[in-house]
Protein backbone atom coordinates (compact mmCIF):
# COMPACT_ATOMS: atom_id res chain seq x y z
CA UNK A 1 0.00 0.00 0.00
CA UNK A 2 2.77 2.54 0.93
CA UNK A 3 4.64 1.98 -2.93
CA UNK A 4 1.06 2.41 -4.49
CA UNK A 5 1.01 5.53 -2.73
CA UNK A 6 3.56 7.15 -3.77
CA UNK A 7 3.65 5.75 -7.37
CA UNK A 8 -0.13 7.87 -6.97
CA UNK A 9 1.44 11.02 -5.69
CA UNK A 10 3.87 10.66 -8.14
CA UNK A 11 1.84 10.71 -10.83
CA UNK A 12 0.02 13.79 -9.13
CA UNK A 13 3.07 15.61 -8.85
CA UNK A 14 4.65 15.02 -12.41
CA UNK A 15 0.57 16.12 -13.66
CA UNK A 16 1.00 19.55 -11.65
CA UNK A 17 4.12 20.30 -13.13
CA UNK A 18 3.85 19.36 -16.38
CA UNK A 19 0.15 21.08 -16.95
CA UNK A 20 -1.68 21.19 -20.24
CA UNK A 21 1.69 22.11 -22.79
CA UNK A 22 4.04 23.56 -20.44
CA UNK A 23 7.05 21.88 -18.13
CA UNK A 24 8.47 23.46 -15.65
CA UNK A 25 12.11 21.71 -14.77
CA UNK A 26 13.44 20.92 -11.20
CA UNK A 27 16.77 19.60 -12.71
CA UNK A 28 19.41 22.52 -14.08
CA UNK A 29 20.19 20.00 -16.35
CA UNK A 30 16.36 19.32 -17.84
CA UNK A 31 14.84 20.76 -20.84
CA UNK A 32 12.46 23.88 -20.80
CA UNK A 33 9.56 23.98 -22.81
CA UNK A 34 8.33 27.05 -23.38
CA UNK A 35 4.58 26.80 -23.74
CA UNK A 36 2.85 27.80 -20.10
CA UNK A 37 0.83 25.19 -17.92
CA UNK A 38 -2.36 26.02 -17.62
CA UNK A 39 -2.19 26.71 -14.33
CA UNK A 40 -4.18 30.43 -12.31
CA UNK A 41 -0.90 32.76 -12.63
CA UNK A 42 -0.83 33.97 -8.86
CA UNK A 43 -0.04 37.48 -10.35
CA UNK A 44 -3.12 39.58 -10.75
CA UNK A 45 -2.24 43.01 -8.97
CA UNK A 46 -2.41 46.16 -10.71
CA UNK A 47 -4.61 44.68 -13.48
CA UNK A 48 -7.67 46.96 -14.60
CA UNK A 49 -10.68 45.00 -15.08
CA UNK A 50 -12.37 45.19 -18.64
CA UNK A 51 -14.23 48.10 -18.28
CA UNK A 52 -11.80 50.19 -17.07
CA UNK A 53 -10.32 53.10 -18.47
CA UNK A 54 -7.17 52.39 -20.77
CA UNK A 55 -3.91 54.17 -19.07
CA UNK A 56 -2.72 57.00 -20.92
CA UNK A 57 1.03 58.41 -21.13
CA UNK A 58 2.39 61.78 -21.08
CA UNK A 59 4.41 62.38 -23.80
CA UNK A 60 8.09 62.81 -23.86
CA UNK A 61 10.23 64.71 -25.63
CA UNK A 62 11.76 62.02 -28.66
CA UNK A 63 14.95 61.39 -28.84
CA UNK A 64 17.40 63.09 -31.19
CA UNK A 65 17.76 61.97 -34.67
CA UNK A 66 21.50 61.88 -34.51
CA UNK A 67 21.26 59.09 -31.30
CA UNK A 68 18.65 57.13 -33.18
CA UNK A 69 20.33 57.16 -36.41
CA UNK A 70 23.78 56.20 -34.38
CA UNK A 71 21.52 53.56 -32.30
CA UNK A 72 20.45 52.25 -35.48
CA UNK A 73 24.29 51.62 -37.02
CA UNK A 74 25.74 50.06 -33.72
CA UNK A 75 22.72 47.27 -34.23
CA UNK A 76 24.05 46.88 -38.13
CA UNK A 77 27.31 47.03 -37.08
CA UNK A 78 26.84 44.06 -34.52
CA UNK A 79 24.82 41.79 -37.22
CA UNK A 80 27.62 42.28 -39.92
CA UNK A 81 30.29 41.68 -37.01
CA UNK A 82 28.24 38.70 -36.13
CA UNK A 83 27.41 36.92 -39.21
CA UNK A 84 28.68 33.39 -39.15
CA UNK A 85 31.05 32.18 -41.98
CA UNK A 86 28.69 30.32 -44.06
CA UNK A 87 26.36 33.09 -44.30
CA UNK A 88 24.12 32.46 -41.42
CA UNK A 89 23.77 34.09 -38.13
CA UNK A 90 23.20 31.58 -34.60
CA UNK A 91 24.28 28.52 -33.68
CA UNK A 92 23.42 25.64 -31.15
CA UNK A 93 26.38 26.98 -28.83
CA UNK A 94 26.06 29.03 -25.38
CA UNK A 95 23.94 26.01 -23.79
CA UNK A 96 23.07 27.32 -20.32
CA UNK A 97 21.84 23.83 -18.69
CA UNK A 98 18.09 25.44 -18.70
CA UNK A 99 17.70 24.80 -22.34
CA UNK A 100 14.38 25.10 -24.34
CA UNK A 101 13.77 21.46 -25.65
CA UNK A 102 14.77 21.57 -28.79
CA UNK A 103 16.06 18.28 -30.53
CA UNK A 104 18.70 18.12 -32.74
CA UNK A 105 19.36 18.87 -35.41
CA UNK A 106 15.71 20.10 -36.97
CA UNK A 107 15.09 22.79 -34.24
CA UNK A 108 18.48 24.63 -34.65
CA UNK A 109 17.76 24.46 -38.65
CA UNK A 110 14.29 25.78 -37.91
CA UNK A 111 16.23 28.59 -35.34
CA UNK A 112 19.21 29.34 -37.53
CA UNK A 113 17.09 29.78 -40.68
CA UNK A 114 14.41 32.12 -38.64
CA UNK A 115 17.25 33.86 -37.31
CA UNK A 116 18.91 34.63 -40.50
CA UNK A 117 15.74 35.52 -42.12
CA UNK A 118 15.30 38.01 -39.42
CA UNK A 119 18.90 39.30 -39.87
CA UNK A 120 18.30 39.67 -43.73
CA UNK A 121 15.08 41.74 -43.57
CA UNK A 122 16.79 44.12 -40.86
CA UNK A 123 19.81 44.35 -42.90
CA UNK A 124 17.48 44.95 -46.23
CA UNK A 125 15.37 47.91 -44.28
CA UNK A 126 18.42 49.45 -42.76
CA UNK A 127 20.08 49.83 -46.66
CA UNK A 128 22.52 48.35 -48.90
CA UNK A 129 24.67 51.71 -49.22
CA UNK A 130 27.41 50.03 -47.27
CA UNK A 131 29.42 47.56 -49.07
CA UNK A 132 29.72 45.25 -45.83
CA UNK A 133 25.98 45.36 -45.69
CA UNK A 134 25.48 44.34 -49.12
CA UNK A 135 28.24 41.61 -48.94
CA UNK A 136 26.58 40.44 -45.37
CA UNK A 137 23.52 40.59 -47.40
CA UNK A 138 24.99 38.07 -50.46
CA UNK A 139 26.62 36.09 -47.83
CA UNK A 140 23.09 35.44 -46.23
CA UNK A 141 21.07 35.23 -49.51
CA UNK A 142 23.34 31.88 -50.75
CA UNK A 143 22.42 30.02 -47.34
CA UNK A 144 19.30 30.77 -47.35
CA UNK A 145 19.72 29.34 -51.30
CA UNK A 146 21.48 26.53 -49.72
CA UNK A 147 19.62 25.56 -46.57
CA UNK A 148 15.96 27.10 -46.38
CA UNK A 149 14.22 24.24 -48.50
CA UNK A 150 15.26 21.61 -46.49
CA UNK A 151 14.00 23.11 -42.92
CA UNK A 152 11.54 20.88 -41.54
CA UNK A 153 9.90 19.50 -38.55
CA UNK A 154 12.93 18.33 -36.06
CA UNK A 155 10.30 15.59 -34.47
CA UNK A 156 6.94 14.80 -34.56
CA UNK A 157 6.25 17.00 -31.23
CA UNK A 158 8.61 19.81 -32.13
CA UNK A 159 7.48 22.08 -35.05
CA UNK A 160 10.14 25.19 -34.19
CA UNK A 161 10.71 24.98 -38.66
CA UNK A 162 7.33 27.23 -38.37
CA UNK A 163 9.53 29.82 -37.52
CA UNK A 164 11.63 29.44 -39.96
CA UNK A 165 8.69 29.76 -43.30
CA UNK A 166 7.15 32.51 -41.73
CA UNK A 167 10.02 34.93 -41.33
CA UNK A 168 11.59 33.14 -44.42
CA UNK A 169 8.60 34.84 -46.59
CA UNK A 170 9.74 38.09 -44.95
CA UNK A 171 13.07 38.38 -45.74
CA UNK A 172 12.65 37.06 -49.57
CA UNK A 173 10.23 39.22 -50.06
CA UNK A 174 12.57 42.03 -49.33
CA UNK A 175 15.30 40.20 -51.30
CA UNK A 176 13.21 39.77 -54.31
CA UNK A 177 12.34 44.00 -54.49
CA UNK A 178 16.12 43.96 -53.17
CA UNK A 179 17.39 42.13 -56.92
CA UNK A 180 15.42 43.76 -59.15
CA UNK A 181 16.47 43.79 -62.71
CA UNK A 182 18.24 40.71 -61.97
CA UNK A 183 15.31 37.37 -62.84
CA UNK A 184 17.55 34.37 -62.14
CA UNK A 185 17.61 35.57 -58.74
CA UNK A 186 14.39 37.19 -58.01
CA UNK A 187 13.09 33.54 -60.24
CA UNK A 188 15.19 31.36 -57.44
CA UNK A 189 13.37 33.79 -54.56
CA UNK A 190 9.74 32.91 -55.64
CA UNK A 191 10.41 29.11 -55.87
CA UNK A 192 11.68 29.43 -52.14
CA UNK A 193 8.33 31.61 -51.16
CA UNK A 194 6.39 28.97 -53.19
CA UNK A 195 7.97 26.36 -50.86
CA UNK A 196 7.69 27.84 -47.73
CA UNK A 197 3.91 28.40 -48.83
CA UNK A 198 3.49 24.70 -49.05
CA UNK A 199 5.66 23.46 -45.88
CA UNK A 200 3.31 26.42 -44.07
CA UNK A 201 0.30 24.29 -45.54
CA UNK A 202 1.94 20.68 -44.56
CA UNK A 203 2.57 21.97 -40.89
CA UNK A 204 -0.74 23.44 -40.69
CA UNK A 205 -2.80 23.12 -37.20
CA UNK A 206 -6.04 20.56 -37.88
CA UNK A 207 -8.06 23.49 -36.72
CA UNK A 208 -5.68 26.02 -38.64
CA UNK A 209 -3.33 28.16 -38.19
CA UNK A 210 0.33 26.96 -36.55
CA UNK A 211 2.12 26.28 -33.21
CA UNK A 212 5.21 24.98 -32.62
CA UNK A 213 4.36 22.28 -30.59
CA UNK A 214 2.37 19.13 -31.10
CA UNK A 215 2.23 16.84 -27.60
CA UNK A 216 -1.09 15.58 -28.32
CA UNK A 217 -0.88 13.44 -31.24
CA UNK A 218 2.47 13.81 -32.82
CA UNK A 219 0.73 13.01 -36.05
CA UNK A 220 1.79 13.93 -39.84
CA UNK A 221 -0.46 16.98 -39.84
CA UNK A 222 -0.23 17.99 -36.27
CA UNK A 223 -3.06 17.50 -34.02
CA UNK A 224 -2.17 20.74 -31.56
CA UNK A 225 -3.97 23.72 -31.44
CA UNK A 226 -2.79 26.82 -33.03
CA UNK A 227 -0.59 29.67 -30.62
CA UNK A 228 -2.25 33.01 -31.35
CA UNK A 229 1.14 34.82 -31.65
CA UNK A 230 2.56 32.40 -34.59
CA UNK A 231 -0.58 32.45 -36.33
CA UNK A 232 -0.13 36.40 -36.47
CA UNK A 233 3.58 36.56 -37.48
CA UNK A 234 3.08 33.99 -40.29
CA UNK A 235 -0.20 36.01 -41.22
CA UNK A 236 1.80 39.43 -41.54
CA UNK A 237 4.64 37.06 -43.61
CA UNK A 238 1.28 36.26 -45.90
CA UNK A 239 0.13 40.12 -46.38
CA UNK A 240 3.15 41.37 -46.96
CA UNK A 241 3.96 38.45 -49.97
CA UNK A 242 0.51 39.27 -51.14
CA UNK A 243 1.49 43.16 -51.75
CA UNK A 244 4.80 41.76 -53.41
CA UNK A 245 2.42 39.56 -56.14
CA UNK A 246 2.50 35.88 -54.35
CA UNK A 247 -0.84 34.71 -53.57
CA UNK A 248 -0.60 32.50 -50.33
CA UNK A 249 -2.94 29.78 -50.24
CA UNK A 250 -6.43 30.83 -49.24
CA UNK A 251 -7.68 27.82 -47.88
CA UNK A 252 -4.98 28.13 -45.22
CA UNK A 253 -5.01 31.51 -44.35
CA UNK A 254 -8.76 31.53 -44.02
CA UNK A 255 -8.56 28.90 -41.37
CA UNK A 256 -5.73 30.92 -39.42
CA UNK A 257 -7.31 33.99 -39.38
CA UNK A 258 -10.20 31.61 -38.15
CA UNK A 259 -7.91 30.13 -35.76
CA UNK A 260 -6.77 33.92 -34.54
CA UNK A 261 -10.27 35.44 -33.81
CA UNK A 262 -11.12 32.39 -32.05
CA UNK A 263 -8.67 33.37 -29.31
CA UNK A 264 -9.44 36.89 -29.08
CA UNK A 265 -11.28 37.74 -26.04
CA UNK A 266 -13.57 40.39 -24.95
CA UNK A 267 -11.26 42.56 -23.26
CA UNK A 268 -8.72 43.02 -26.23
CA UNK A 269 -6.23 39.79 -25.05
CA UNK A 270 -5.38 36.81 -27.04
CA UNK A 271 -5.22 33.07 -25.30
CA UNK A 272 -1.49 32.23 -25.76
CA UNK A 273 -2.62 29.45 -27.28
CA UNK A 274 -6.32 27.73 -28.29
CA UNK A 275 -5.39 24.77 -26.17
CA UNK A 276 -6.01 27.49 -22.89
CA UNK A 277 -9.94 28.52 -24.40
CA UNK A 278 -11.20 27.02 -21.61
CA UNK A 279 -8.89 29.16 -18.98
CA UNK A 280 -9.48 32.56 -20.59
CA UNK A 281 -8.51 34.66 -17.04
CA UNK A 282 -5.32 32.52 -16.42
CA UNK A 283 -2.92 34.88 -15.75
CA UNK A 284 -1.04 34.46 -19.24
CA UNK A 285 -4.41 35.51 -21.07
CA UNK A 286 -5.06 38.75 -18.78
CA UNK A 287 -3.60 42.46 -20.23
CA UNK A 288 -0.51 41.98 -18.60
CA UNK A 289 0.75 38.53 -19.99
CA UNK A 290 -0.90 39.67 -23.93
CA UNK A 291 0.83 42.53 -24.13
CA UNK A 292 3.57 40.83 -26.00
CA UNK A 293 1.22 39.11 -28.43
CA UNK A 294 -1.83 41.08 -28.62
CA UNK A 295 0.00 44.33 -31.21
CA UNK A 296 1.21 41.30 -33.88
CA UNK A 297 -2.42 39.56 -33.36
CA UNK A 298 -4.20 42.89 -33.88
CA UNK A 299 -1.91 44.16 -36.74
CA UNK A 300 -2.33 40.55 -38.71
CA UNK A 301 -6.56 41.34 -38.54
CA UNK A 302 -6.20 44.58 -39.24
CA UNK A 303 -4.07 43.88 -42.73
CA UNK A 304 -6.33 41.30 -43.33
CA UNK A 305 -9.59 43.96 -43.74
CA UNK A 306 -10.87 43.26 -39.98
CA UNK A 307 -12.88 46.70 -39.56
CA UNK A 308 -12.95 46.31 -35.68
CA UNK A 309 -9.36 46.61 -35.52
CA UNK A 310 -9.61 50.32 -35.48
CA UNK A 311 -7.01 53.43 -35.12
CA UNK A 312 -8.41 54.02 -31.31
CA UNK A 313 -7.81 50.03 -30.76
CA UNK A 314 -4.24 50.73 -32.18
CA UNK A 315 -3.70 53.11 -29.93
CA UNK A 316 -5.34 51.61 -26.74
CA UNK A 317 -3.01 48.68 -27.01
CA UNK A 318 0.11 51.20 -27.50
CA UNK A 319 -0.71 53.12 -24.46
CA UNK A 320 -1.15 49.48 -22.54
CA UNK A 321 2.39 48.38 -24.07
CA UNK A 322 4.40 51.61 -22.78
CA UNK A 323 2.34 51.93 -19.57
CA UNK A 324 2.57 48.58 -18.52
CA UNK A 325 5.55 47.87 -19.85
CA UNK A 326 7.20 46.58 -17.06
CA UNK A 327 5.59 43.72 -17.13
CA UNK A 328 7.24 42.38 -19.98
CA UNK A 329 10.78 43.96 -19.00
CA UNK A 330 10.58 42.30 -15.73
CA UNK A 331 10.46 38.68 -17.81
CA UNK A 332 13.67 40.06 -20.15
CA UNK A 333 16.54 38.30 -19.69
CA UNK A 334 14.94 35.33 -17.61
CA UNK A 335 16.56 32.15 -18.13
CA UNK A 336 12.93 29.94 -17.42
CA UNK A 337 10.48 30.50 -20.12
CA UNK A 338 7.28 31.91 -18.22
CA UNK A 339 8.92 32.03 -14.86
CA UNK A 340 7.76 35.96 -14.35
CA UNK A 341 4.70 37.57 -13.30
CA UNK A 342 1.78 36.84 -15.79
CA UNK A 343 3.74 33.92 -17.12
CA UNK A 344 5.37 36.69 -19.04
CA UNK A 345 8.70 34.77 -21.22
CA UNK A 346 11.42 37.12 -22.21
CA UNK A 347 11.53 36.63 -25.79
CA UNK A 348 8.10 38.44 -26.13
CA UNK A 349 10.10 41.54 -25.56
CA UNK A 350 11.19 41.87 -28.52
CA UNK A 351 8.79 40.49 -30.77
CA UNK A 352 6.18 42.82 -29.09
CA UNK A 353 7.81 45.79 -29.41
CA UNK A 354 8.59 45.37 -33.37
CA UNK A 355 4.86 44.59 -34.31
CA UNK A 356 3.82 47.20 -32.06
CA UNK A 357 6.28 49.57 -34.49
CA UNK A 358 4.22 48.14 -36.89
CA UNK A 359 1.02 48.85 -35.26
CA UNK A 360 2.13 52.30 -34.55
CA UNK A 361 2.59 52.98 -39.04
CA UNK A 362 -1.30 51.67 -39.48
CA UNK A 363 -1.62 55.09 -37.52
CA UNK A 364 -2.40 58.44 -39.33
CA UNK A 365 0.87 60.11 -39.45
CA UNK A 366 -0.11 62.67 -37.02
CA UNK A 367 -0.69 60.27 -34.65
CA UNK A 368 2.85 58.38 -34.75
CA UNK A 369 5.20 60.99 -33.09
CA UNK A 370 4.11 60.68 -29.68
CA UNK A 371 4.01 56.61 -29.75
CA UNK A 372 7.34 56.75 -31.53
CA UNK A 373 9.16 58.59 -29.14
CA UNK A 374 8.09 56.20 -25.88
CA UNK A 375 9.30 53.46 -28.45
CA UNK A 376 12.83 54.98 -28.94
CA UNK A 377 13.40 55.72 -25.95
CA UNK A 378 12.96 51.62 -25.16
CA UNK A 379 14.88 50.81 -27.77
CA UNK A 380 17.74 53.02 -26.76
CA UNK A 381 17.50 52.31 -23.03
CA UNK A 382 17.93 48.65 -23.60
CA UNK A 383 20.44 48.50 -26.23
CA UNK A 384 23.79 46.49 -24.98
CA UNK A 385 27.17 47.88 -24.78
CA UNK A 386 28.60 46.09 -27.90
CA UNK A 387 25.42 46.94 -30.11
CA UNK A 388 22.99 44.17 -29.68
CA UNK A 389 19.53 43.79 -28.66
CA UNK A 390 18.68 40.39 -26.16
CA UNK A 391 15.45 39.33 -24.27
CA UNK A 392 15.78 35.76 -23.85
CA UNK A 393 18.79 33.29 -23.73
CA UNK A 394 18.54 30.68 -25.97
CA UNK A 395 21.67 29.49 -27.13
CA UNK A 396 23.58 31.71 -29.56
CA UNK A 397 20.32 32.99 -31.63
CA UNK A 398 19.42 35.58 -29.00
CA UNK A 399 21.70 38.55 -29.71
CA UNK A 400 20.90 38.36 -33.32
CA UNK A 401 17.32 37.83 -33.45
CA UNK A 402 17.11 40.20 -30.78
CA UNK A 403 19.13 42.94 -32.70
CA UNK A 404 16.90 42.24 -35.87
CA UNK A 405 13.62 42.90 -34.01
CA UNK A 406 14.90 45.88 -32.34
CA UNK A 407 16.55 47.32 -35.44
CA UNK A 408 13.34 47.00 -37.45
CA UNK A 409 11.35 48.81 -34.42
CA UNK A 410 13.81 51.58 -34.02
CA UNK A 411 13.50 52.92 -38.17
CA UNK A 412 10.18 52.80 -37.68
CA UNK A 413 10.66 55.73 -35.38
CA UNK A 414 12.26 57.95 -37.42
CA UNK A 415 10.80 61.27 -37.93
CA UNK A 416 8.68 61.44 -40.96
Amino acid sequence: MHRLSLIVLSIAFAAIVLGNGGWTSLADDSPQLDEPAATESEATADEEPMSAEVPRLDPVPPPTPEAIEESIRRGADFLIGYQNENGSWGSPTHTKGLNIYAPVPGAHHGFRAATTALCVSALLEYGTERSEVREAVDRAEEWIFENLEEVRRATPDAIYNVWAHGYGIQALVRLHAYRAGDPERQARIAELIAVQFDRLTRYESVDGGWGYYDFRTESQRPGSDSISFVNAAILVAFKEAQNAGFEPPADVLERALAATQRQRLPDGCFLYGEYLDHRPRHGINRPGGSLGRTQACHLCLRMWGDETVTDQLLSDWLDRLFARNGWLDIGRKRPIPHESWFSVAGYFYYFGHYYGAYCIQELPVEQRPEFQSHMSHLMLDRQETDGSWWDYPLYDYHKPYGTAFALMTLMRCRAE
